[in-house]
């Protein structure tokens, strides 16, 4: 399921989701210009990492180092040739705390930004609508901040980086569900190679996208992805969708909607 719009009106512009929307491009954008093939690190290129990975670990949130302040890590590789031999090729960081955010604004791939900043344009500017701009930016960010740590908390010791803007839009998909349960979202419906338009109410959607998450983080804790290769950041997805639930009311206090957003379904 794909949504593509909801029919509930916004009094102004959303301007705080259209400029976190250019950021999140303009990062991945900053991210195509490293090399995947190379890096210019001479002793990473020995290791195997290229310029890409070596940026996604340098900026994203790596949960040792998030839950570890004052520990850093490096790249390693354990050879075998002449007996084992370990060897260490450290990074430069940013601060730990400079991660959290940092990690926030970068992708894994064109569909991951493409499909994180569609859901953040329909569902976040109704969400910024009633929170006023500044309320809004400081929830997002909250958000984003509880679902970086729910990631980490699975695996205190992971030095796989955490990236993705994901966990903080699951926020604002948390909050919309609570707040327009009975809106209407227009949704492309695959199956195969039959496509069909249909508008759902914003609960089902929202519920179904909640139950994609929890399933495989149950899963994730039932059986830990011992290979160390990562995967989707579903206990990000689903903290920040809980931080959404539990808190959105905190920021629309003394907040009023619209008589056109009433009908639409708020």
């Amino acid at each position: 399921m794909i949504p593509l719009k909801d029919n509930v009106p916004t009094s102004r512009l959303p301007l705080v989701t259209i400029l976190l929307i250019v950021v999140n491009v303009a990062v991945f954008a900053w991210q195509l210009s490293f090399s995947d093939s190379d890096s210019s690190n001479s002793k990473l290129q020995q290791l195997g990492i290229n310029e890409r990975d070596e940026n996604s670990v340098e900026y994203g949130a790596i949960p040792y180092r998030i839950l570890h302040p004052g520990e850093d890590c490096a790249f390693a590789s354990i050879r075998q040739d002449e007996g084992q031999r370990t060897e260490v090729a450290p990074y430069p960081n940013p601060p730990w705390f400079v991660t959290l955010f940092t990690s926030m604004f970068m992708h894994g791939g064109i569909l991951h930004i493409a499909f994180n900043m569609l859901f953040l344009w329909i569902f976040g500017n109704n969400i910024e609508d009633a929170m006023g701009r500044g309320r809004f930016l400081a929830f997002y960010l909250l958000a984003g901040l509880v679902a970086v740590y729910s990631q980490a908390l699975l695996d205190p010791n992971s030095t796989l980086p955490t990236i993705g803007a994901s966990g903080a839009i699951a926020g604002v998909l948390g909050a919309y569900a609570l707040l327009l349960p009975r809106a209407r979202v227009l949704t492309a419906v695959i199956l195969i190679f039959f496509v069909t338009l249909i508008e759902i109410p914003a609960w089902v959607m929202l519920g179904i996208w909640f139950l994609l998450q929890f399933v495989p983080a149950v899963g994730q804790v039932a059986v830990p992805d011992v290979t160390g290769s990562g995967g989707v950041a579903y206990f990000a997805h689903v903290g920040g969708f809980a931080f959404g639930l539990a808190f959105v009311k905190l920021f629309v206090r003394g907040w009023r909607p619209s008589p056109a957003a009433v009908e639409a379904g708020w």
